[in-house]
Order: structure tokens, then C-alpha cells, then sequence
């Protein structure tokens, strides 16, 4: 009787034992199934990932850029051509308020915008300088402009007057208090010209001439083209280009 209790025994430890080895596969197989499926879950939701980095990520604009002006006239909403320029009153670098009225016998006005650190503004210095001294004694007397906000110190007054200094400049060097007067022309770069006629319209608005970086290798002279015209009574042609130099800097505040 013993013997065939103990041989039943063994009989239902062993059904046990096999039926724990399968149900102990059956667990692996599954699991490895999961797996499987979750490798490829992962696989689907990174490909889905690909391109552009999440919204946030991205720190602004890459570096660099054109300089050439983007916006057309209209898009700036400044003076298109034939519009007549308001008048200003602006402290020069001596201390002394120029307005275009004070400025005497001139047949027109060559506004620039323009100011210390751009470096197309200071690649075109030597240029203005040149403009001023060959047009002045016709009638058209550069009065240039620094349209930047001070809050950056070496675009303030102080810097200015050493700007004026160092260069010599003998053309008025005007600062665009309270950022008042660049909006009202449409600047957008610096240095961007606006050619005025005796009456104060705008006759020219743009670049100097096609070659920013070097004199020597400018090709045409759309500013001097443009006084040209006007000396012989006709309308410049062309009358707009787009300016290249640095993006005005307006006030943070």
C-alpha cells in the first residue's frame, strides 16, 4: 500500500513540474513577443521624430543672414517716391539742432542713415565723406543720421561725437532721439539713403552704389547717378534699390 502511495506521488510531482515548465515558456514567449512589438513601437515613434525639433527648442534664426534689405516700401510703410519728407530738428554731434531748412542754398538733401559699429556703415564713411565734399558746393549736403537705440553705449552721443571726430566728418551727424525719424523715411539698414529734391521730395531711396565692400571695384554709382539726374532736371533712374548694411536697432523698452 506504501509503495502505491509513494508511486502516486511521484506520478502528480511530475505532471506538476512539466506543467510549471510550460506555463513558464509560454511566459517567455510572450514576453519576448511584447518585446518585440515595443522595439518596433519605438522604432515607428522615432521615425516620427525625425525633421524639425520640437516646438520651443529652436534658439531664433540661424546666425548670419543677408544684408540686403527684405521688405519692399510698402511692406516698411516709411516714404515711397514723390512723397514730400517732414522736416526735422535733430541735435548734431557739436551740440547744435540742424534742421533741413537750416541748411542753405541747397537744391536737395542727401539723408543718410547711418551710424558707428555697422560695418557697411563704416566700409561706406570714407564714401559719404567723398559725396559731401564733391555735392555740397552744387546744393546737395549729406545730413547723416543714427537711427540706433543709446541703449547700447557705443551707439550713444558720446560714441557718436568720437565717431564724427575721429573720421572728420564735415556733414552733420544727427541722433534719432526718441527713435522718431527713421520710421517716418523707412529705414531699415544701415547705411540706407534717401535723396530729397529742393522741395523735399523723395527722388532716390536705397543703396549708395552696387559694391559695399570695395571702392575700387563699384561698378554703379545709383546715388551719384541719381544727384546727376536731378542736375540735368530728370527723374533718377533708377529711382529705388535695396539697401544693404546692418538691421536698425530699435529701443528694447
Amino acid at each position: 500500500m506504501k509503495k502505491i502511495l509513494l508511486s502516486i506521488a511521484v506520478m502528480c510531482f511530475t505532471a506538476l513540474t512539466i506543467l510549471s515548465c510550460k506555463n513558464e515558456a509560454n511566459e517567455n514567449n510572450n514576453l519576448q513577443t511584447e518585446n518585440h512589438h515595443s522595439d518596433k513601437d519605438h522604432s515607428h515613434h522615432d521615425e516620427e521624430r525625425k525633421g524639425p525639433p520640437p516646438h520651443g527648442e529652436r534658439k531664433g534664426p540661424p546666425k548670419g543672414g543677408s544684408p540686403e534689405q527684405t521688405k519692399t516700401l510698402e511692406e516698411i510703410g516709411g516714404y515711397a517716391i514723390g512723397d514730400v519728407a517732414t522736416d526735422f530738428n535733430l541735435k548734431d554731434v557739436g551740440g547744435s539742432m540742424v534742421s533741413l531748412e537750416s541748411i542753405e542754398n541747397a537744391k536737395g538733401y542727401i539723408v543718410t542713415f547711418t551710424c558707428n559699429e555697422c560695418p557697411f556703415a563704416k566700409m561706406y564713411e570714407d564714401r559719404l565723406i567723398a559725396l559731401h565734399n564733391a555735392y555740397a558746393p552744387k546744393g546737395y549736403s549729406v545730413v547723416a543720421i543714427n537711427p540706433n537705440s543709446p541703449e547700447d553705449e557705443k551707439e550713444g552721443y558720446a560714441a557718436m561725437q568720437q565717431r564724427a571726430k575721429d573720421k572728420n566728418f564735415p556733414f552733420p551727424y544727427l541722433v534719432d532721439e526718441g527713435q522718431k525719424i527713421y520710421p517716418q523715411y523707412g529705414a531699415v539698414r544701415t547705411p540706407h539713403v534717401f535723396l530729397l529734391d529742393q522741395d523735399r521730395k523723395v527722388q532716390y531711396i536705397g543703396t549708395i552704389d552696387d559694391n559695399a565692400k570695395s571702392a575700387k571695384d563699384v561698378k554703379v554709382k545709383y546715388l551719384e547717378n541719381a544727384i546727376d539726374a536731378l542736375e540735368r532736371g530728370e527723374k533718377p533712374e533708377p529711382n529705388f534699390t535695396k539697401a544693404i548694411g546692418c538691421p536698425v536697432k530699435a529701443s528694447r523698452a
